[in-house]
């Protein structure tokens, strides 16, 4: 009878709601790549949805694991974007072609890479180049 006391919920409810709150942030990182790779067929379409979700969405998964996959593509987005308008704008001497082919490779590599990483649940360098 001399127990001590239990504050209700127990513990393990509590911690279940901040791994269902994850649950929840992993599955949304991992809509947001699929975005990300849907580019390719919508015309850029997705890459929209996706950025302005991540804006939005950002203040939920600071201090979480998703918190530098959210960085991720926030920073693959603005630098393909870049590379995108530098491709374009030397589309008349032939050079952009290539640019851009160079652009989206590096785009598609950098969304399987951060979407591989989410999968294994590896950490990653949000800064990095590859």
């Amino acid at each position: 009878m001399n127990q001590p006391y239990e504050p209700y919920p127990p513990p393990a409810y509590q911690n279940s709601a901040e791994a269902e709150r994850q649950r929840g942030l992993r599955t949304l990182t991992h809509v947001l790549y699929g975005l990300y790779a849907a580019y390719w067929l919508t015309g850029g379409i997705t890459v929209l949805i996706a950025i302005i979700i991540n804006y939005i969405k950002r203040d939920d998964v600071a201090g979480t694991p998703y918190q530098a996959h959210f960085e991720w593509q926030i920073r693959t987005f603005w630098w393909a974007v870049l590379g995108h308008l530098i491709g374009v704008a030397l589309l008349f001497v032939l050079i952009g072609f290539p640019i851009l082919f160079a652009v989206g490779i590096w785009t598609l590599y950098r969304v399987i890479k951060g979407w591989l990483y989410l999968y294994e649940e590896k950490p990653i360098e949000p800064r990095a180049w590859f």
